[in-house]
C-alpha cells in the first residue's frame, strides 16, 4: 500500500505491463506528490478527469515548463525556446503549412507507406526468423515516412536518427551531446533549404524566404520546424508502432481476429492507443496561476505532470479498461495524443501510420510472436518513450 511518503516518479520502464503504483495512486491520491528524475517536487495527476482538465486549462502552461528556475522533469535536451514548438510554429505564421505536410490523405503519401511497410517486411522474411521488429520495421518505416514529408533524402534518415538516443533521454543533468546534435541536425537542415534537390515540407519553407510576409523568418527558424518534426514525429510513432506489436503479441486473440478480418484494423489501432504503455513520463505543465485540482491546492509554479497511462485505464472513463474492446463507445476518448491547445497535429498522419503497418504485418506475418521470452525483453531507460530496445520475433 502507498504512503504519503514521496515517490520517486517514473515508476517503471517497462512497457508489457503496467506500473503497480498507477491504478492504487489513481484510487486514493489521484494526485499526488512526487519527486522527478531532477530531483524536484511535481503533482502527479492520474485520473482521466482531472489528466484531461489539467490538459484542457490554459492556466497549465507547457511553454512556461522551459523558463528558467522552474521545477523540472529532467534536464532539457533541446533549446527552452523549442519546448512550445506547435506554438512557435502558430506564432511564426507556418501552421497551415507543416498541418498540410501531416495530412495522411497528401498525393502518394498512403501509397508510399503501403510500399514502404511492404518492401521492409519482405526483406525481412527473406533473411528469416528471428528478426528484429524494432530496427528492421518500426524504425526505418517511421524515418522514411519523416524524410518523405520533408523532402530530405531518404539515405540521411540514420544519420538523424542517432540523435534521437540523446535527444529524448531523461536525464538528471544536462547532456553535452545533446547540444552538439542539436547544432549539427540544424545545420543539416539549413542546407536541406539551399538545396535545389529538396522537395517536400523543406522546399515550401524555403520558398517562403522570397515572400515579404514570411520576411521575419530566419533560415535557423524554418531549418527548426524541419529537425523538430523529425525528431518528435520519428520517436512518436515509431514508439507507439513498437509497443502495439508488443501489444498485439500479448493478445493472440485479437492478432487472430484482426487476421480474420483486417476491417477492424482501425478500430484496433485505437485501442492498441489507449492500452499502450510508449509514454514513459508524465505531459508536464506548469501552474501560472493557484488552481483546485480534485482535492488539492496547486500553487502559481508548481509543476503537474500528466500520467497518461493512468487516464487511460481508468474504469471510470473505461469500463474492463484493460480489456481489449473494439467495440468500445469512447475508443477515441483516449489522451494518447494529449489534448487542449496541445493536442497532436498529427493524430490522424499517426492512425494511418500504423494501420497501414499492421495491415502488412499481420498480412505476411499472420502467425507472428516473440522469439524469446517476453521477460527478457530489455527496455530503454531514462527515455521519453518505452520501448524495447529489440523486438525480436518469429512467424
Amino acid at each position: 500500500m502507498l504512503t504519503d511518503a514521496l515517490l520517486d516518479f517514473p515508476f517503471s520502464w517497462r512497457g508489457d505491463q503496467l506500473p503497480p503504483e498507477v491504478e492504487e495512486l489513481r484510487a486514493a491520491t489521484p494526485v499526488r506528490r512526487v519527486r522527478t528524475i531532477a530531483g524536484d517536487e511535481a503533482w502527479l495527476v492520474s485520473s482521466y478527469a482531472l489528466c484531461k482538465q489539467v490538459l484542457e486549462d490554459p492556466r497549465f502552461s507547457l511553454k512556461d515548463t522551459s523558463a528558467p528556475g522552474v521545477p523540472r522533469q529532467y534536464a532539457l535536451t533541446i533549446p527552452p525556446e523549442v519546448v512550445n514548438n506547435m506554438g512557435n510554429i502558430t506564432g511564426a505564421g507556418l501552421r497551415k503549412a507543416v498541418l498540410k505536410a501531416l495530412n495522411p490523405k497528401s498525393p502518394g503519401l498512403a501509397e508510399w507507406m503501403r510500399s514502404c511497410a511492404g518492401d521492409l517486411l519482405d526483406g525481412l522474411m527473406r533473411e528469416g526468423a528471428p528478426a528484429d521488429l524494432r530496427a528492421g520495421f518500426a524504425d526505418p518505416y517511421s524515418a522514411g515516412m519523416h524524410c518523405r514529408i520533408l523532402g530530405i533524402p531518404p539515405g540521411d534518415a540514420p544519420r538523424l536518427m542517432r540523435s534521437l538516443d540523446i535527444a529524448f533521454m531523461n536525464s538528471a543533468c544536462p547532456v553535452a551531446g545533446a547540444r552538439l546534435n542539436w547544432d549539427r541536425d540544424i545545420a543539416f537542415m539549413t542546407e536541406r533549404l539551399d538545396d535545389p534537390a529538396t522537395t517536400g515540407l523543406m522546399a515550401e519553407l524555403a520558398a517562403l524566404r522570397a515572400d515579404p510576409d514570411y520576411g521575419h523568418l530566419t533560415d535557423e527558424m524554418l531549418a527548426t520546424v524541419g529537425v523538430t518534426m523529425f525528431g518528435a514525429g520519428v520517436i512518436s510513432t515509431s514508439g507507439f508502432l513498437a509497443m502495439a506489436l508488443v501489444s498485439l503479441i500479448q493478445h493472440p486473440g485479437l492478432r487472430a481476429e484482426l487476421v480474420a478480418d483486417p476491417g477492424k484494423i482501425p478500430a484496433a489501432v485505437d485501442e492498441l492507443l489507449r492500452i499502450n504503455l510508449s509514454i514513459g513520463d508524465g505531459l508536464p505543465r506548469l501552474a501560472t496561476e493557484d488552481v483546485t485540482l480534485g482535492d488539492v491546492d496547486v500553487k502559481a509554479g508548481e509543476l503537474v505532470l500528466v500520467l497518461v497511462e493512468g487516464a487511460n485505464f481508468d474504469p471510470a472513463a473505461f469500463p474492463d479498461p484493460h480489456r481489449v474492446d473494439l467495440t468500445r463507445e469512447n475508443a477515441t476518448a483516449h489522451l494518447s495524443f494529449g489534448g487542449g491547445r496541445h493536442y497532436c497535429p498529427a493524430t490522424a498522419l499517426g492512425r494511418k501510420h500504423a494501420e497501414i503497418a499492421l495491415r502488412a504485418l499481420l498480412e505476411r506475418m499472420p502467425e507472428l510472436r516473440l522469439a524469446v521470452p517476453i521477460e527478457q525483453l530489455v527496455w530503454r531507460t531514462g527515455f521519453m518513450k518505452r520501448i524495447p530496445e529489440r523486438l525480436p520475433v518469429m512467424w
